[in-house]
């Protein structure tokens, strides 16, 4: 059963005409309501954006308000709540929506006047037969997922010295760290979690990029590494594929960003060399070195 306990708060509606109380209103996805001699149907979405695009209105302006509440329990056919006073007797079960976890929405309610000037209200009429969040909580888009300001993760080179050998491993490694951001979305205030989901590396030697899920590790436990064939001057690449969950305020529900977005981060220019071995009098890290050590 449907409790009788109406919600706690109260969505107003703007200065688009009003429709007047619905004929044959029931619990479901949708209700009919009369609009200009017309059937309109209003889902929870277009409700919920009339409503509170209305709430910019004053008060003393508005020809329409609307709430939600419970709907009384009966199989009549015309819906009320206990906005207009006490339910009638119960009759049977109502339907209850199962949202996956959020708290179910209540259905929408209004009750309009024919001028500013007057004091009378027309009693509350159903509008919506309520829903989930998800029906009416706005998307974080790809789009939007993409302008938030992610930062590229660090990108490590070993040795790290401005040269490696050519023929030897050069290591890459970064870290796999998740950012998080607030943002807001149509009045709505949302968390955003931002996970790493794959690792490009572009060598800048032509060859094929490696491209892993794995952060990697330092030598000697390393897992992501290259061997530069050619002497010269190039540069790393790292470009980080990040996916994203938000969060809406008032849900408890973490939903997925349809799509990706990527960082990159390039190192310092460094050299690819060959050093060639030979025997000298004492070790090079004398001080001062010895000549043959050049």
């Amino acid at each position: 059963m449907i409790a009788t306990v109406t919600l706690a708060f109260a969505l107003m509606l703007g200065p688009e005409p009003p429709p007047a109380a619905p004929v044959n209103s029931s619990w479901g996805n949708a209700v009919k309501a009369k609009a200009a001699g017309s059937a309109v149907l209003l889902n929870l979405g277009h409700s919920e954006s009339q409503a509170i695009a209305g709430m910019a209105v004053p008060a003393a302006e508005r020809l329409v308000e609307y709430q939600r509440a419970a709907m009384c329990n009966t199989s009549s056919a015309m819906t009320t709540t206990p906005l207009n006073g006490a339910c009638p007797a119960a009759e049977g079960d109502a339907g209850v929506n199962d949202c996956g976890g959020d708290t179910p929405l209540l259905p929408m309610w209004a009750r309009d006047r024919p001028n500013v000037a007057s004091q009378t209200w027309s009693a509350w009429y159903q509008v919506d037969a309520g829903g989930c969040p998800a029906d009416i909580l706005p998307v974080l888009t790809v789009e939007d997922f993409r302008r938030l300001p992610l930062a590229p993760p660090v990108l490590n080179l070993q040795p790290d010295r401005g040269w490696v050998l050519v023929n030897k491993e050069t290591i890459v490694s970064t870290e796999r760290t998740e950012q998080t951001f607030r943002t807001e979305l149509l009045g709505h205030g949302i968390d955003v979690i931002a996970t790493p989901d794959t690792f490009t590396y572009d060598f800048g030697d032509d060859t094929d990029a490696l491209v892993t899920r794995s952060a990697g590790h330092p030598w000697p436990d390393h897992d992501t590494f290259h061997f530069y064939e050619e002497l010269g001057t190039v540069q790393i690449t790292l470009t980080t594929t990040w996916k994203g969950q938000y969060r809406v305020d008032g849900t408890t529900q973490w939903r997925d960003v349809v799509g990706t977005a990527e960082t990159t981060v390039t190192s310092a220019p460094f050299t690819v060399e060959e050093r060639r071995s030979r025997l000298v009098s004492s070790l090079c890290t004398d001080i001062p070195k010895p000549d043959d050590c050049d």
